[in-house]
């Protein structure tokens, strides 16, 4: 089956209700999710009955290997991109036509605009992206690739690390974990924090030595083949014989650690087609809150992953999303206390037609999570 075909059949039909003769797609991601096309410098015109993609040709060759049989206009390169824009909605008669309003610049717009007087335009920020919310069965492939390459790296990360590893070093080298396993890298630079660092967050690394902390928080991702992402995070209890088994005081480490499986958990229950995302994030923000740190559970629940590591739908309080059958979420509750620490967890979760499908594996028991003698 021709996925990308079928979405962008799917986003033509959404024109007419609108009243637009075509939508001009200018985020790079979005002309990916439409065409399989991966260079830049690129945009694509989607009408009612005809579809464009303006390149140049630096990518000729890759339009075609990438999308056999996609109508596309190489501009010399005499021609700026804008002006071969307007070429094409002059010649294929278009004056109602939508924009990205994320993807424009003002100037881009503007100039746009100068080189189309004929054509009324009508920007929006999320049509392309309200499709990219719910996954198709190619999709899903994807993240589930993405997730596995994760995993793998995650076991060699794990089965490697050391005392004396230091974070800056180690996210380095879950990278390259992530590259020999077959992603094309990371969905996003790793968050790997010591003690009390994991306080923070989205750490950023420095040289803090593992075996200088009672717990690493591990945060990664790897980018799949097709550019799909996955989005885990776990916490290793690196606390070693010599060291003493009451370092980390009250709160202790394991009750933290089980009120935010529980949340997790909790939250997992609820995710169903027709529930409201805000549901979900409430529903594992009350234990949490319960359990006496609802102050220092700062961040939404989760987000929707796909082509780009943060999508639609948002898992937050104030979020209006409804979550539909074919969406792909994190669940990912946290408890950070400054100047002790901080526990996070995360899986990916998929909503089916009568639940949910967590489709991240790796082992997120406590007891599971010792990795020093």
């Amino acid at each position: 089956m021709d996925y990308s075909a079928r979405r962008r059949e799917q986003l033509a039909g959404r024109l007419p209700p609108e009243g637009l003769d075509a939508l001009l797609v200018s985020s790079a991601v979005n002309v990916t999710y439409l065409t399989g096309f991966t260079g830049d410098s690129s945009v694509l015109v989607v009408g009612r009955q005809r579809v464009v993609l303006v390149s140049d040709r630096r990518f000729t060759e890759q339009i075609a290997e990438e999308c056999p049989g996609l109508e596309a206009h190489i501009r010399p390169p005499s021609q700026k991109l804008p002006e071969a824009v307007a070429e094409v909605l002059t010649r294929l008669g278009l004056r109602a036509v939508g924009f990205e309003t994320t993807a424009l610049t003002v100037a881009e717009f503007e100039t746009l605009k100068e080189l189309t007087p004929t054509v009324s335009w009508k920007g929006a920020a999320d049509r392309v992206e309200k499709l990219r919310a719910i996954k198709d069965e190619s999709e899903i492939a994807e993240i589930r690739q993405a997730i596995r390459i994760a995993e793998r790296s995650f076991a060699a990360f794990r089965a490697l690390l050391r005392p004396d590893d230091n974070e800056k070093d180690l996210c380095d080298a879950m990278e390259g974990y992530i590259r020999r396993n077959g992603g094309q890298g990371s969905s996003f630079p790793p968050i790997i924090a010591v003690g009390e660092r994991a306080a923070l967050p989205h750490a950023p690394p420095t040289g803090r030595v593992v075996g200088s902390g009672q717990l690493l928080l591990v945060d990664w991702g790897a980018t799949g083949p097709l550019s799909y992402k996955s989005d885990l995070t776990r916490v290793l209890d690196t606390r070693t014989k010599s060291s003493s088994r009451t370092a980390i005081t009250a709160p202790e480490l394991e009750a933290i650690y089980a009120v935010v499986l529980q949340a997790q958990e909790t939250a997992r229950r609820g995710v169903r087609p027709g529930v409201a995302a805000r549901e979900v994030d409430a529903a594992a923000r009350r234990v949490i809150a319960d359990a006496g740190f609802g102050d220092y559970f700062g961040h939404g629940l989760g987000h929707g992953i796909g082509l780009q590591i943060h999508e639609a739908p948002a898992v937050r309080p104030n979020s209006d999303a409804v979550l539909q059958a074919g969406m792909v979420i994190t669940l990912e509750p946290g408890i950070y206390l400054p100047g002790w620490g901080g526990v996070r967890i995360e899986d990916d979760v998929l909503v089916t037609p009568d639940g949910a499908e967590v489709l991240t594996h790796v082992p997120k028991q406590l007891e599971e999570m010792r990795v020093f003698a």
